[in-house]
């Protein structure tokens, strides 16, 4: 049984072997977060695959946020290469949902949410506690929120 982590070991020495120095590159720095990742806290401890994808998640956004910073600046090259480091890492990460089948999870969440009494805007707390569970991992969060207050709205 092979752990996400130790799958992103092999990648890397494949990766060093091949002399690809982005995925290289890019999977030092994952595997340097996760570790940092197991020493935070008090004791040093061993974290699950989902905990492994949640660290993986985060960096494939800070990939994200950083190329659109460096566009917004002109720079287009890095913007390039950090789009690439997110593509790398995004072969990591379960298929993403599309707007349409979150938008039927977060429907039914609505539905769910009003036959317990919550309805309007007051009752987004208690759709995303609905939703968040169901997608988790295969959408972000920024994402699922605008789709509950549009559903909510309208």
């Amino acid at each position: 049984m092979t752990t996400l982590k130790s799958t992103l070991q092999e990648d890397l020495n494949a990766a060093i072997k091949a002399r690809d120095e982005l995925r290289s590159s890019t999977l030092r720095l994952t595997l340097a977060a996760i570790q940092k990742e197991e020493v935070a806290g008090k004791e040093k401890r061993e974290l699950s695959d989902d905990e492994v994808q949640k660290v993986i998640a985060k960096e494939a956004k800070k990939r994200r946020e950083a190329a659109e910073a460096f566009e917004q600046g002109g720079r287009a090259e890095q913007a390039e290469r950090e789009k690439a480091e997110g593509v790398v890492l995004d072969a990591y990460l379960p298929k993403q949902l599309g707007d349409d089948e979150l938008e039927q999870i977060v429907a039914a969440a609505v539905a769910e949410a009003a036959g317990a009494g919550a309805e309007g805007p007051r009752a987004m707390g208690a759709v995303m506690k609905i939703v968040n569970p169901k997608v988790a991992g295969r959408a972000e969060g920024g994402r699922v929120a605008a789709t509950v207050k549009k559903l909510l709205a309208g």
